[in-house]
């Protein structure tokens, strides 16, 4: 095979001679390369899909691990309520249980009860033969069970509650706790029961109970003998005091100054039991004095002029 080479700037041609070796060894070289850089190129396409597929998976993983992730504190944090509102609920039945045992207790002496028919002290005596599940190892009770148990002898509480109320209602202490009479030693009144312009904003509103206005301080007295159910501040009453005097009567006396009894405690007829102020929604040093049957309002101007027994 003859190549023949041309020179511009000379203009002379030169032939070379290349001999069958030298050509077989140069299409070798050739098809070597071809098929070194197809084999190359062919290998880096390949990596670098397997690398856009590895990067595919794993953002699809981050992905799926960061809504797992809000899953998770979503849960932690609806289980974390559900926790706060229980143990807000097993607090409140273990404060009412405590409120029952001391009623139940001054209740019991007032009624001279012989000495542990009524043992407010101890948990209601329960038994029974055993039944199909004797012999199972005891497991610590579950949350709920907990709050279900606490209710269960709030209710046997309330059942002996009931029943000494009964007993009493049939002793020397039925005359003391007939309601009767005003609930100040002095004073006069300045809203009655029923419709009225409300002093704050001027709008017509329902009065549940009478308003003595008086002194500063001056005594507040209980109308009937009973036991104080609640001593403390509530909402619009201010400081306030309620005592439950039996056969489903209770008389309240709010806005005072100065509380004197707690509760638990057995009140008498006539006794002081706050000094009179203004405290909560009130204008003026005054008393508010409610009377309930079965829970609700009525008009104390009935009890207000019945004579005593």
């Amino acid at each position: 095979m003859n190549i023949i080479i041309v020179s511009r700037r000379h203009g002379k041609a030169r032939t070379l001679s290349l001999g069958n070796r030298l050509i077989v060894l140069a299409a070798l070289c050739f098809c070597t390369f071809t098929i070194i850089s197809f084999v190359v190129g062919y290998q880096y396409a390949v990596d670098k899909s397997q690398i856009s597929l590895q990067n595919q998976y794993i953002n699809s993983w981050l992905a799926d691990l960061s809504y797992k992730d809000g899953q998770l504190k979503q849960l932690e944090k609806e289980s974390s309520e559900q926790f706060e509102s229980l143990t807000i609920r097993l607090a409140k039945l273990h404060a009412k249980l405590i409120r029952l045992d001391a009623l139940g207790e001054h209740l019991a002496e007032a009624a001279n009860l012989e000495q542990g028919e009524f043992d407010f002290s101890k948990s209601p005596a329960i038994g029974g033969p055993a039944g199909d599940f004797e012999g199972i190892a005891y497991q610590p009770p579950k949350f709920m069970e907990e709050i279900s148990r606490l209710a269960q002898e709030i209710e046997a509480r309330e059942q002996e509650l009931e029943f000494l109320n009964m007993l009493l209602g049939n002793s020397a202490f039925e005359i003391e706790r007939y309601i009767s009479g005003r609930p100040v030693k002095w004073g006069w009144i300045s809203s009655s029961f029923g419709r009225r312009v409300d002093p704050f904003n001027g709008r017509i509103a329902w009065h549940e109970g009478v308003d003595f206005a008086g002194k500063e301080n001056s005594d507040v007295i209980a109308v009937a003998a009973g036991v104080v159910t609640w001593a403390g501040p509530r909402q619009g009453y201010g400081n306030l005091v309620e005592i439950d005097h039996g056969d489903r009567h209770s008389t309240r006396y709010a806005h005072a100054n100065k509380l004197l009894v707690g509760v638990g405690d057995v009140i008498e007829k006539g006794q002081s039991i706050a000094l009179m102020g203004s405290s909560g929604r009130s204008t003026g040093p005054h008393v508010h004095y409610e009377v309930l049957k079965n829970g609700h309002a009525v008009d104390p101007a009935i009890y207000i002029k019945r004579k005593s027994r």
